[in-house]
């Protein structure tokens, strides 16, 4: 006779390369993670660099905001408009522009009559001077003799320079003498920006970009313009060109945030590279996949170790089986000789054994039910209060270590009130056991829940649960016992916490009450996992429950069914059509202050 001693398999690496490609998803996880992390890091850099520029922009344009209207009070000005043939009076206020111009920084400022001939110009000794040039045809000049304030962008006629053009009317009293036109250069603001990944561009209220870091994207539409923005441009001529080509920029390629400036109705945006985000993502997820390999490493390491104690456990078995295999041919010729002579003594006293050992078990069975069946009931009906009580003791200290005396004493009365519930279910349980008859009594239902609730709101709102009562305002009288009462009800609620432990969020109880013909009707619903069949077949059994021992030992719905019979009730268990247990307390009605005996004498 050999006996077969079963070989350890040997691990395959196979196995580990199937695991690591099992686990590999999880690297989707950590690049949506590395993902918005470094996005919102971007986008905050981005955010701040776009408030700096921003801000110089808005400043250099009002430094020269005011600059006409200041101007055209000037005297020697005002002359020249109104003797436009003097040349003296010309001469004196080219000469006063071109040193306003030196002092502010301005591009141009010069001075344009009714009908938009330019008469004097800090430009006048110059080339591209704009002495006697029309510029009647720019929006600013319209503006201006209207009597608004005049704003326009566009590339000069004259010099082809960018600018921004502020425009004011030179009156005097209620005659028009013309407009004053003060030119800002904007390409410094341009320089600002330096040799960065990041791109700049300003757009008009055309679309139109005026002003960017990058040369090849300047004057091109960053969206198709209608009708009417090309008349307009046709006739401001605003740019180098009538019909601005689309610039075409990739929304897979660049991250864009945009500022709205109301006073220009301009758009500033700032254009990251997507790559930025990029490469932090590929590094962090090349981490993570080399942190993964490293753990299949170990892993397999750890496979060998054991691969190697299950030969040694192997080995060791195969010797012991060899052993016992030797010492058992030994003996077997001596144990066939001495069979017959043993038989009949061996059956009798195995007779005899399994008859004292059945009547042993029984009555130890019978102890250890009654004792567990005391224990388990004391131990569930008590846990609540005194959890309550703990909770009042530990907020009584702290009340009275800030002198708060009044809420201490308040909170040293709940505890009385829940030590006399303590001793009134201790009281039950000894009328429990000796079958006492108890007449029910007439008990309002909506405080009987608030108390049940009170016991249990700690530990709701630990669980942000979402309790939805939809209780009648008046009050609801039934036949019950006080205590018995809010024993089940303090059961069935504890149960329904229990039941929303492991469910994710939104976890929410319904409790509503409705008049029927036979009495009152209790539900309450939760939006747990619900009932099993084979729940709802077993759920009055005592011990039966679906929880681990250290949650629950499958007494309270067992005791709730017990007390509602007694009660003259019933318990009903059921799922609600939309998700989650349904429970149901059917309680006889009864009149305010009224005391009855059921036909069955209520006895538990």
């Amino acid at each position: 006779m050999t006996a077969t001693i079963p070989t350890a398999k040997r691990p395959r690496w196979r196995s580990l390369a199937l695991l690591a490609l099992l686990l590999t998803p999880l690297l989707w996880p950590l690049q949506q993670l590395a993902e918005r992390y470094y996005s919102s890091v971007l986008i905050e850099q981005n955010r701040q660099t776009l408030d700096l520029y921003v801000a110089n922009l808005l400043g250099t344009l009002r430094r020269y905001e005011v600059l006409p209207q200041i101007l055209g009070d000037l005297p020697a000005l005002r002359g020249a408009l109104q003797q436009p043939d003097n040349g003296d009076a010309l001469n004196q206020a080219n000469r006063l522009l071109r040193k306003v111009r030196e002092q502010t920084g301005a591009d141009v400022i010069y001075l344009m009559d009714p009908n938009g001939k330019t008469l004097a110009a800090s430009n006048w000794d110059q080339d591209d001077s704009f002495i006697d040039r029309n510029f009647a045809f720019r929006p600013y000049f319209r503006e201006a003799v209207a009597g608004r304030p005049g704003r326009f962008f566009g590339l000069g006629t004259t010099s082809g320079k960018r600018g921004y053009y502020f425009a004011a009317a030179v009156r005097d009293d209620a005659d028009n003498l013309g407009a004053l036109v003060v030119k800002v250069d904007l390409d410094h603001t341009e320089t600002l920006w330096g040799n960065t990944p990041e791109q700049l561009l300003v757009t008009d209220a055309n679309g139109v970009v005026i002003l960017t870091s990058r040369s090849d994207w300047r004057f091109h539409a960053s969206r198709p313009l209608d009708n009417a923005e090309r008349a307009a441009i046709a006739a401001n001529i605003p740019y180098p060109t009538q019909s601005p080509p689309p610039l075409k920029l990739n929304a897979n390629t660049w991250i864009r945030q945009n500022r709205e400036l109301q006073e220009t109705g301009w758009t500033v945006s700032i254009l990251a590279p997507r790559t930025l985000i990029d490469r932090p993502v590929r590094t962090a997820v090349a981490a993570g996949g080399g942190i993964l390999l490293l753990l299949m490493l170990l892993l397999g390491l750890m496979m060998q170790r054991r691969r190697h104690y299950l030969e040694r456990i192997a080995l060791d078995a195969r010797a012991r089986a060899e052993l016992e295999l030797r010492v058992q041919e030994r003996t077997q010729d001596l144990e066939l000789l001495n069979s017959r002579l043993k038989q009949e003594v061996l059956e009798r006293e195995q007779a005899q054994q399994e008859l004292v050992r059945a009547q042993d078990e029984l009555v130890q069975a019978g102890k250890l039910s009654a004792l567990g069946t005391m224990s388990a009931s004391i131990s569930h009906e008590l846990n609540q209060p005194l959890a309550a009580i703990r909770s009042y003791a530990d907020n009584a200290g702290v009340l009275l270590d800030h002198q708060r005396t009044e809420d201490a004493r308040g909170n040293l009365k709940l505890i009385s009130q829940l030590t006399e519930r303590m001793a009134s279910i201790i009281a039950h349980l000894r009328a429990f056991a000796r079958r006492d008859r108890h007449a029910p009594e007439s008990v309002a239902l909506q405080p009987a829940i608030d108390d049940a609730l009170a016991l249990l709101a700690k530990r709701r709102r630990a669980m942000d649960v979402e309790l939805i009562r939809d209780l009648p305002d008046a009050t609801l009288w039934v036949q019950a016992g006080e205590t018995r009462l809010r024993q089940v009800l303090g059961n069935v609620l504890a149960n329904a916490l229990d039941a929303l432990g492991e469910k994710p969020q939104p976890r929410r109880i319904w409790l509503s009450a409705e008049r029927t013909a036979e009495g009152v009707d209790l539900h309450l619903r939760d939006n747990g996992p619900g009932f099993s069949v084979e729940a709802l077949q077993r759920a009055r059994e005592p011990f039966f429950t679906t929880k681990t021992s250290a949650q629950g030992l499958g007494l309270g719905l067992a005791i709730c069914d017990t007390l509602m019979r007694a009660l003259g009730g019933e318990l009903l268990f059921a799922n609600h059509p939309d998700g989650g247990a349904l429970l149901t307390l059917r309680l006889r009605a009864a009149e305010h202050g009224v005391k009855t005996q059921s036909p069955e004498d209520f006895i538990v």
